[in-house]
């Protein structure tokens, strides 16, 4: 069959493949789909953009593009997280690069006849399951490779999702400067050349990744006895699991860090320039962009690597204890108070390393209280969370800033609100990990209960 080499068996590694050769198949995958990080950038060109009557589209209805992709991101890994158990991880992450690289040619034609319905069906319906698919694909398979340091293995694996906007954003800033200098279609020709791009780049994991032997375990670990009681030695089930109420409190913990964090990288390049009116360019912008994802990868990796010294519920209490007090300090540096956009960058940037952190962390966190069975499939359920967080945070984002310019007050006044409602989201997060405790007994699994999907368990 032409996909045979999609299947599960033929991705097994040979006796003596070195794990640290799977971080770069990752890598691969979510530096492309991390591009959706930096759709901030497109935002502005879209609303300028004018349909045959005239008719231009509202900063609401762009910033519904992202909401739809994120939407669509954690409801197709909720649904095909089981699935991906099944099938291995190559065969999601070719669907992952079809999905993915097909959503920037529909929405590239959606953008050349001024139809927003087709850039909602492109970009955010099928560009949006391409992301679900490649995001989650990854996870389990390096947890089974890093069974000594989970955190460290979701931080290589997620990494690339931050950093995905530092490729992404200058990216499409050259190629859209490059088009319109030539007289063509600026945002419809990029659209198809980045989604030529990612496909190709993204081919390179499909075809790279490899998983490890049944019962393979890392040369001279042996399993510490001795850990928190939060890191159990029992395994739940994916159906069990989300009936808990620590899924519940790790719903709460991912949605209200998430919707915190895309107040900021959703409105990053707009909101530096509003802030700082008159003392920041476009471009200038877009290196905020750049600075953003930056932080947004380290921290992914550095944050889900401390993790495993200081526990994924210590780590979390960083996040929201930290994240509250700088999320209300962050409008403190704007142009008619402190004046420092070293200071506001460098206080977005802090949070936006936890924000990437908490994705890279979560995982762990699911691990340690659900065991490693069906580790994909209940993390993602976890991510309808980050689905429920992308369409809030831009709604209360873009619905406060709109408020705004429709009753002719000055823009760069919405965004103390905005963020001091993002530090109240940081405080609900605190009291939802303070909460977590070990999952009780009656949910584990047992040789009597235990329900094997249609191949392999792992």
């Amino acid at each position: 069959m032409f996909l045979s080499f999609l299947d599960r068996d033929r991705s097994v590694a040979k006796p003596g493949y070195s794990r640290w050769l799977v971080p770069p198949a990752a890598l691969a995958i979510h530096l492309s789909i991390g591009q959706v990080y930096s759709f901030s950038v497109f935002k502005n060109p879209l609303l300028a953009l004018h349909g045959p009557n005239g008719a231009a589209w509202s900063l609401e209805q762009v910033g519904f593009i992202f909401s739809i992709a994120i939407a669509f991101l954690g409801i197709s890994a909720a649904i095909f997280g089981a699935w991906l158990e099944r099938v291995g991880p190559r065969r999601a992450m070719f669907y992952a690069a079809i999905c993915f690289g097909a959503g920037f040619y529909i929405a590239s034609f959606g953008a050349s006849i001024h139809s927003l319905a087709l850039i909602y069906l492109g970009y955010g319906v099928v560009g949006g399951i391409g992301l679900g698919l490649g995001y989650i694909s990854p996870v389990s398979t390096l947890i089974k490779w890093f069974p000594d340091r989970p955190g460290l293995a979701t931080g290589l694996a997620i990494m690339g999702f931050g950093g995905g906007a530092m490729i992404g954003g200058p990216l499409a800033n050259q190629l859209m400067a490059h088009f319109k200098a030539a007289g063509q279609p600026a945002i419809p020709y990029t659209l198809v050349v980045m989604g030529t791009l990612y496909f190709i780049f993204m081919m390179f994991g499909v075809f790279t990744i490899r998983i490890p032997e049944k019962d393979w375990k890392p040369e001279g670990w042996v399993p510490s006895e001795k850990h928190s009681a939060l890191i159990s030695s029992h395994n739940v089930a994916v159906t069990q699991a989300w009936r808990t109420p620590q899924f519940c409190l790790l719903w709460i913990i991912l949605f209200t860090n998430v919707t915190a964090g895309i107040g900021i990288l959703e409105q990053a390049a707009p909101m530096i320039q509003d802030l700082f009116k008159g003392h920041i360019t476009a471009v200038a912008a877009v290196g905020f962009v750049g600075i953003l994802s930056i932080f947004n990868m380290v921290g992914r990796f550095v944050w889900a690597s401390l993790s495993d010294f200081i526990g994924r519920k210590g780590t979390y209490f960083v996040f929201f204890t930290l994240g509250a007090l700088l999320y209300f300090f962050l409008p403190l540096t704007r142009l008619d108070h402190l004046n420092s956009i070293s200071l506001f960058v460098l206080t977005a940037a802090v949070l936006i390393s936890m924000y990437g952190g908490g994705f890279a962390t979560i995982p762990a966190y699911l691990k340690d209280l659900f065991g490693g069975y069906n580790v994909s499939a209940i993390h993602g359920r976890l991510l309808t969370a980050w689905s429920a967080a992308g369409i809030i945070g831009p709604l209360i984002v873009n619905g406060i800033l709109d408020h705004y310019i429709v009753n002719k007050l000055p823009k760069e006044q919405a965004y103390p609100l905005i963020l001091h409602i993002m530090a109240t989201l940081m405080l609900i997060g605190f009291l939802a990990n303070l909460l977590v405790r070990p999952v009780a007994e009656k949910y584990w699994l047992t040789d009597k209960n235990i329900v094997v999907p249609d191949g392999p368990a792992h």
